[in-house]
């Protein structure tokens, strides 16, 4: 077969306009005839400028990631890059990849000549304040061959030119430290700039930036009481000169129909109040107010790592139900993360819209009272136009169910969408098998990642909370990774985590930081928490071979094992200070959920030799020889007071609880083969004896079901995962859940809602089993960074009869199903080009394996 390879891409861009990279690493993916290998390959770069192209060749197999070839890139400059490969025996090279296209943005802060811009008028600083428009008109007075535009703002944007809509993109800037990092945005308006006159505008909101975020009633202008543009346009005509529109203090703000908006609080729309044609040419703006220039340092603007929050697909009504007090409550059928769209007709003006949601109903009501706070309700005022359509451009919300009034003509169930809104990841993983209720329980994992990762990854996207919560990202990221191509997204809140870092290298509970009020203040260290800064680079080196991430963010990773030795001490126990421990075990009272079964000492010790171990890898993978000594000394110091502290030569684990052997086993903590092989036993008894029900919290559920499969124990955790009596994954299923919930019982068997006052219905953290899932059910897991190679292990049980999974990896799909018939196991795998894999079946030697497809087929299971 024809070697073909796949066009270039850029870092971990979907859409490389407006990189802020100077020397963009490069990935290509190649299909060839089995056990293909590339031995070398030649990358030609082509500037727009018009310099020519310059090519090199170099003898390497790498394909993901590799250095960039040429000179370094300068601001707002294009190039196409194509690639060609050969393999070892190859005299002749691959045809070229078609060529793929990038381009820089403003790289200096010299490169800004726009000004953050404010409107000139007085505010209530500590009200939901009306948002502003602003714009200015300007001439264009020469042919236009290109035109870029550069936006960023204090608090949210959505851009017009010539009353068209710029990009399809949602809450950006997005959330970021904004003092250290704000985050600006390219588009391409070479189709909405025009020859002559012209007129650009910008819709702004509160966000993140200003608006009331966190509990206990929030906190607003965390970040400053201004809102504030900043723009800068690009107009390069055909003789190659440059015309630069930028925001300064002659741009004018007036209002428009949106009168409060808060994420939230929801929005408050009055279509009377519309501005017609206000981002045209010839709008009327003398009534407008002044702007002000407001601080902003221009060396804090970074351009983006990943992709924007957009809306990724649009839902359907499935039914609708009247309560009991008489209300419409449309029914999507999912619990989701977005806003309604609605197409109303006519309504008189003055007509009130109200849309209230909720993720679950009780009692036959919207079950309002997790949302605390946020009162996600947003209304809309008609102006009396015959048709209209309209959502919210502000605010989001998590919900299944919205309460609809004031709604008197059409039919809700066409006339009504909800709209889902998230970080516009590449979707990588899929996974099935033959229980429909397993299925469904991916489904719900799946869905409360794209729920939760709204520009950073957040606990939970309906209360007055979605922060970004560390604990939560460090035990997900296995999962999230295999799903979706993260690796942009979580490489950037990763350097927030490392801005917000404390100088003793406590990392915060949350990132970005907000108060918290008295059980989060000061800001203290916490295991499992913390760990973030070192176990989840590791993961994105594992998962996309990504060494960058490992040296961005080393620092940070080392001054968390530093704090984390200097708590401990001489006794290499992290015995003190405050632990959130095996957070929500179902033992734990609702009001106290660190009060768990499991010692939040052992937690925290274990977790210290943990991230000890994995810091002395990630210096090994850098290069940093004294370092990786250290620690690994380090982390053998740690596992031996761990093991004199909390093991018994019996092999019993301080608390005698699931979580406790669980990282006793996950985490390699046992001194000897005994004492492990009686943990093992002892925590399929604890599992057995509680009735094949789950008693971990964040601690331990992603990796009790591990610590069973590595002990030989595989039908127990199959028990543990297929058991449907509360608390259990599936007992949710079975109470029709669509997303992962934050309790084990966020909703009680008799249909009420967990008195508890932190009660989620989408919170990804305990869905961290579908790791599991995909690595042991299906039978896929990474071998070597990026999939570079590959085992394939599945190990059936649990009465399942099929199983697949099928991912795309840096270097192409690779995939696995297997059936069970009568005992005996039938198995295919595929392996990308230029990946090796290893399959290991039940009782059976492992083989390795080359690219291409390779089936196994009966084979018995035990023979």
């Amino acid at each position: 077969m024809p070697i073909t390879v796949s066009p270039v891409s850029f870092e971990h861009h979907r859409e490389p306009l407006g990189i802020g990279e100077r020397r963009p690493r490069l990935s290509w993916k190649t299909t060839a005839e089995p056990g293909w290998i590339q031995h070398r390959y030649e990358i030609e770069v082509t500037r727009d400028s018009g310099e020519g192209a310059s090519s090199l060749v170099v003898i390497s197999p790498d394909s993901v990631l590799v250095p960039w070839p040429a000179e370094d890139l300068a601001t707002r400059t294009a190039v196409t890059v194509r690639v060609r490969v050969w393999g070892t025996d190859d005299v002749t090279p691959s045809e070229w990849s078609p060529a793929a296209a990038a381009e820089t943005g403003l790289l200096e802060p010299s490169d800004w000549v726009a000004q953050a811009i404010a409107p000139d008028w007085d505010e209530n600083p500590e009200a939901l304040r009306r948002p502003p428009l602003v714009r200015r008109e300007f001439a264009v007075k020469k042919p236009i061959r290109a035109a870029r535009l550069y936006v960023t703002a204090h608090g949210l944007y959505e851009m017009e030119i010539n009353g068209r809509r710029i990009g399809h993109d949602a809450l950006s800037p997005g959330w970021t430290v904004y003092g250290q990092r704000l985050r600006y945005f390219t588009y391409d308006v070479t189709d909405a700039v025009a020859q002559g006159r012209n007129a650009i505008g910008a819709w702004l909101a509160d966000g993140w930036y200003r608006g009331r975020l966190g509990f206990h009633g929030g906190y607003p202008n965390l970040y400053g009481t201004d809102i504030a543009l900043l723009a800068q346009l690009h107009v390069t005509h055909d003789d190659g000169s440059t015309t630069v529109i930028a925001s300064d203090s002659s741009w004018r703000a007036g209002f428009g129909p949106i009168i409060t908006t808060g994420l939230y609080e929801g929005e408050l729309y009055d279509a009377r109040q519309e501005a017609s044609g206000w981002s045209t040419p010839g709008f009327d703006d003398a009534s407008w107010s002044t702007m002000r220039v407001v601080p902003r340092d221009p060396a804090t603007l970074v351009a983006p790592d990943g992709p924007p929050v957009r809306c990724t697909e649009e839902v359907a009504p499935v039914g609708i139900v009247t309560s009991p007090s008489g209300k419409m409550i449309i029914d999507f059928g999912q619990n989701l993360v977005g806003r309604l769209r609605l197409r109303l007709s006519g309504l008189p003006a003055g007509q009130e819209i109200r849309l209230r949601h909720a993720e679950v109903l009780e009692h036959g009501e919207l079950g309002t009272r997790p949302l605390r706070g946020a009162a996600a309700t947003d209304v809309y005022i008609a102006a009396g136009m015959e048709t209209v359509e309209w959502e919210p451009r502000f605010t989001i919300h998590g919900f299944r169910y919205a309460e609809i009034t004031g709604m008197t003509d059409g039919n809700p169930m066409t006339d009504i969408s909800a709209r889902v809104h998230h970080t516009d990841m590449e979707r990588t993983g899929w996974f099935e098998c033959s229980d429909q209720d397993v299925n469904q329980l991916h489904e719900n994992v799946r869905w409360s990642m794209r729920g939760n990762f709204v520009d950073i990854p957040t606990d939970c996207p309906q209360r007055d909370e979605r922060l970004g919560w560390t604990g939560d990202l460090q035990v997900f990221a296995p999962t999230a990774t295999f799903l979706y191509d993260c690796s942009g997204m979580l490489g950037s809140w990763l350097k927030d985590v490392a801005a917000e870092q404390l100088d003793d290298g406590t990392v915060p509970w949350y990132v970005p930081v907000i108060p918290g009020g008295e059980e989060w203040t000061p800001i203290q260290p916490g295991a499992v928490w913390g760990d973030v800064a070192v176990l989840t680079p590791w993961t994105l080196y594992q998962r996309f071979g990504d060494t960058g991430v490992l040296a961005t963010q080393y620092a940070s990773a080392k001054a968390w094992v530093d704090l984390m030795a200097r708590r401990a001490g001489e006794s290499y126990l992290w015995n003190r200070g405050m632990q959130l421990g095996d957070w929500l075990d179902p033992a734990a009272p609702p009001h106290d959920p660190a009060d768990a079964t499991t010692d939040r000492y052992l937690v925290s010790t274990a977790y210290f030799a943990w991230s000890s171990q994995h810091l002395a890898d990630m210096a090994s993978v850098l290069g940093h020889t004294a370092d990786e000594l250290h620690y690994r000394e380090l982390a053998r110091k740690v596992r031996e007071a761990f093991a004199r502290e909390f093991i018994s030569p019996s092999g019993r684990v301080v608390s005698d609880a699931q979580t406790a052997y669980a990282l006793v086993l996950a985490f390699g903590l046992a001194p000897t083969e005994d004492q492990r092989r009686r943990g093992g036993e002892r925590l399929a008894e604890l599992v057995r004896r509680a009735g094949n029900r789950i008693a971990t919290g964040f601690a331990g559920t992603p990796l009790v079901t591990d610590a069973l499969t590595g002990v030989g124990e595989i039908e127990t955790a199959y028990d543990l995962l297929l058991e449907k009596e509360c608390p259990s994954w599936l007992y949710a299923v079975e109470q029709g859940a669509t997303t992962i919930w934050e309790r084990w019982d966020s909703m009680l068997p008799d249909g009420s809602i967990n008195p508890g006052n932190m009660t989620s219905f989408n919170h990804y953290a305990l869905g961290a089993v579908a790791d599991w899932m995909h690595r042991t059910v299906a039978g896929m897991a990474p071998a070597a960074p990026g999939y570079r190679s590959i085992l394939f292990r599945p190990r059936p049980g649990g009465g399942l009869t099929s199983a697949s999974a099928r991912h795309e990896t840096p270097y192409g799909p690779a995939s696995i199903s297997w059936t069970l018939d009568n005992g005996a196991l039938s198995v295919e795998v595929a392996v990308p080009t230029g990946c090796t894999a290893t399959v290991d079946l039940p009782g059976q030697p492992p083989v390795p394996v080359g690219s291409g497809t390779h089936a196994f087929t009966q084979v018995a299971i035990g023979s």
